[in-house]
């Protein structure tokens, strides 16, 4: 049997554009730290609670995207474009569902969810009227993500890209206005994400309904159809629950060690989502590139672009992990004028650096696995990471709260970087097995 060649050109087409997508977020997201950081400690640690809060309600439901991404492509792959479509649609949909009682939820629930991340004293009100107008913006991020998938299944990367860079860019210049110049305060910077979130969104939503009206897909609420796609989804919301759990646990973690280090803590988790991001892109081409060739029934070819991808994770962990390290005396005074929060900084980048090559690694292998819509092993493997984590983040809480910002916040990054060799060693042992290899359009 011949096997299908993997066209290094292909994985680049997808990665290249899906990369520039994926960190133009997270560099706009270090703006948003930038602007409010220079307005004080305080109100920088607030932002850092208020967006952990924020991202894991917005963040469960990432698998609007890769849930998406896999059943759009597979059906590519199959030859049935108008049923991929349909399936878009149905996410959209979705996305509206859970969007808006989640958005009403957190803002009725701001405080007390403040409290429960360690918000309290002077960084309490702050983080509260962030995330409470923030909390506005949940339902276009949602329908961001279920259209975004529809076109990444359809093997489009580059449109994401235009929507996203417009969106990112009115997001930047719009909180520096209205913080600074309105002089709104960190209520400024909620407002101007909710708007540029809100245009984003119609964006996506308006060529995502335009390509399936052409193509003579059903547009319309289908109860029967949209609880199909959540529950090809829920397996992955269960995985995207547990990695959020360890996130939410790392910032609870950061608050115990004080104001320095959680603050500290809140532009390390920006810089890390940035480099989560940009090795994302290989994921994303994974995810289309794995969907489309099991639809089609080419399992050797999905075993080959595996290794293939597996390798430049790898290699692009290590060029980014150089780069952190190399950053690290380097962006701290563009995000605070404290010495002590500088220091801290430069300590949890340093850590950060030495787990990037493992973490390259570990988004590709997790792109494999959801593109070929092995969920409940994603799911469980999730779990189990989570429950190998917890203890050696309390250990490390156990022994940094005594000791100084830096020695806690190496301890608390040392933990992270624990569950990151942890998700690889589950991952690789599940893509090294046959088991994700089923070919169909299901």
């Amino acid at each position: 049997m011949d096997v299908a060649p993997v066209d290094p050109r292909d994985v680049l087409r997808l990665a290249v554009p899906a990369f520039l997508t994926l960190i133009a977020e997270p560099l706009f997201l270090l703006t948003d730290s930038a602007i409010v950081g220079h307005l004080g400690t305080v109100p920088l640690a607030a932002l850092g609670v208020a967006s952990a809060v924020l991202l894991t309600a917005a963040g469960v439901f990432v698998f609007l995207a890769y849930a998406t991404t896999s059943v759009v492509a597979r059906r590519i792959g199959s030859g049935r474009r108008t049923a991929a479509l349909e399936a878009g649609v149905d996410g959209m949909w979705l996305a509206i569902l859970l969007g808006v009682p989640t958005a009403a939820g957190v803002a009725v629930f701001a405080e007390p969810l403040c409290r429960v991340m360690g918000a309290d004293g002077a960084v309490l009100d702050p983080a509260v009227t962030y995330l409470r107008i923030a909390a506005l913006g949940i339902p276009s991020l949602l329908v961001v993500s279920a259209a975004t998938g529809v076109l990444r299944g359809f093997q489009d990367t580059r449109t994401p890209l235009v929507i996203a860079t417009a969106g990112f860019t009115a997001n930047a210049i719009l909180n520096y206005l209205l913080v600074y110049p309105l002089d709104l305060g960190i209520a400024g910077s909620a407002i101007g994400t909710v708007i540029a979130q809100s245009g984003a969104a119609a964006a996506f939503a308006f060529l995502v309904l335009r390509r399936a009206g052409a193509a003579g897909a059903r547009l319309a609420f289908h109860p029967g159809d949209v609880l199909a796609a959540a529950r090809v989804g829920a397996p992955l919301l269960v995985r995207t629950i547990a990695l959020r759990a360890a996130f939410l646990l790392t910032t609870w973690v950061a608050a115990a060690l004080g104001v320095i280090p959680l603050a500290a803590h809140q532009v390390a988790m920006n810089v890390f989502s940035l480099l989560a991001f940009a090795l994302d892109a290989l994921a994303i081409a994974a995810q289309a590139l794995i969907g489309t060739g099991l639809g089609a029934g080419d399992a050797p070819y999905a075993r080959r672009a595996t290794s293939l991808m597996t390798r430049w994770g790898w290699l692009g962990g290590l060029g980014l992990g150089v780069i952190t390290a190399a950053s690290a005396w380097i962006l701290p005074p563009l995000f605070t004028s404290d010495p002590q929060v500088r220091s801290t900084l430069t300590v949890a980048l340093l850590v950060l650096a030495v787990t990037q090559p493992i973490s390259g690694a570990v988004f590709v292998l997790d792109g494999v696995l959801m593109g070929a819509g092995d969920n409940r092993a994603l799911a469980w493997l999730s779990i189990a990471t989570l429950a190998a984590y917890v203890p050696v983040l309390l250990l490390a809480r156990e022994l940094g709260t005594s000791k100084s910002p830096q020695v806690g916040i190496a301890l608390l990054w040392g933990a992270l970087a624990w569950f990151m060799a942890a998700r690889w060693f589950a991952l690789r042992q599940r893509a090294r097995s046959d088991a994700w290899l089923v070919v169909g359009a299901r």
